[in-house]
């Protein structure tokens, strides 16, 4: 991941009800060149509001916050996108329902992102995924991902039954917002390798081809809805 001056700054703003857990993120953040906290907030209404004042470039927020503990992360992220559609929203959360999946991308796929809250952990993943959503990609879990496609596979005649593991492998790290070279790289294969990887998977899934990398992924994602439960 290029660092500093090779990237523009970063406004981000968290919203996470435990104290540990946002001044921990904060603190992971505030170490990486051209990131920039600029807000905190512990509820619904507290990052609707620093939302307003601070106008970020990213939300970065927990799924279940007060003053109902359900999916407030998931309306605020709706109303901030209805507002500011350029701002990126990520959302955490320790749940591997899909509905929670579905119900985020509703509205549309572009500048969102979900992510398991062990990611946090992992800095150069989260601030990828935080640039991504940014800059009008999605990005979703890879272990969300590969749940919906573990589901559909396991269905007679479904398209994902299709893949070969090679392809599930290409389609997992695209989800994470990876680059065509970074996916070669970690694969171990060559870039034509990916790309026709990545061809074979939206011919198999019929899902039309788009010039943005991410967007496609967020068309499988949304084919994999419509494709019954």
């Amino acid at each position: 991941m290029a660092t500093g001056s090779s990237l523009s700054r970063l406004r981000v703003l968290i919203a996470e009800d435990q104290y540990l857990m946002r001044e921990g993120t904060r603190r992971l953040l505030a170490e990486v060149p051209g990131v920039e906290v600029v807000g905190e907030a512990s509820d619904f209404d507290g990052v609707v509001a620093e939302f307003r004042r601070l106008r970020p470039d990213v939300v970065l927020m927990d799924i279940k916050m007060p003053p109902g503990h359900s999916m407030e992360g998931i309306d605020a992220a709706h109303l901030i996108k209805g507002e500011a559609p350029e701002t990126g929203v990520v959302i955490l959360s320790q749940h591997e329902d899909e509905g929670y999946v579905w119900a985020l991308l509703e509205h549309g796929v572009a500048g969102y992102g979900y992510l398991h809250k062990v990611r946090v952990g992992d800095v150069e993943q989260l601030v990828r995924a935080l640039r991504e959503v940014a800059a009008g990609g999605s990005v979703l879990d890879p272990r969300i991902l590969e749940t919906l496609l573990d589901r559909r596979s396991r269905k007679p005649g479904s398209p994902v039954s299709q893949l070969t593991p090679g392809e599930l492998d290409v389609l997992r790290l695209m989800a994470e917002g990876s680059s065509n070279s970074a996916i070669a790289a970690q694969l171990a294969i060559a870039i034509g390798t990916v790309e026709k990887r990545i061809a074979a998977v939206f011919a198999k899934l019929g899902v039309p081809e788009q010039s943005d990398l991410n967007r496609r992924v967020a068309a499988v994602l949304i084919y994999l809805r419509e494709s019954g439960s």
